[in-house]
């Protein structure tokens, strides 16, 4: 059973920083691209940042310049460090990936349990 484990979320005044890690047994982080979502109650969940199996990296527009995705194969974790946090920055922040599981390409997707952040004006 895979599990996603996401820690480094808390408490931050606005222009601070944070650390995100997100840990998983195995290798699945190092092989398959993985994502950070964010959500707050009554909207939906959205992409933050993705960081694929090549290591290349993309980020939602409010991110770019302020956010950097990055992946430590050997500890298979991949980080969401976070710099120049705003009130709005507030959410539950979710790891995720997907797997293939089979030839046909299905994909199986696999999420953490959150990890909240707050940041304070």
């Amino acid at each position: 059973q895979v599990q996603l484990v996401e820690s480094g979320g808390g408490l931050v005044q606005s222009g601070g920083s944070l650390t995100l890690s997100c840990t998983a047994s195995g290798r699945i982080l190092s092989r398959n691209a993985v994502d950070w979502y964010r959500q707050v109650p009554g909207k939906e969940r959205e992409l933050v940042a993705q960081i694929n199996s090549g290591g290349t990296t993309s980020y939602e527009d409010s991110a770019k310049g302020r956010f950097t995705i990055s992946r430590d194969n050997t500890k298979s974790t991949v980080y969401l460090h976070m710099r120049s946090l705003k009130p709005e920055d507030t959410a539950v922040y979710y790891c995720h990936t997907s797997v293939v599981v089979n030839v046909e390409g299905a994909r199986v997707e696999h999420w953490g349990q959150g990890t909240q952040v707050t940041v304070s004006s």
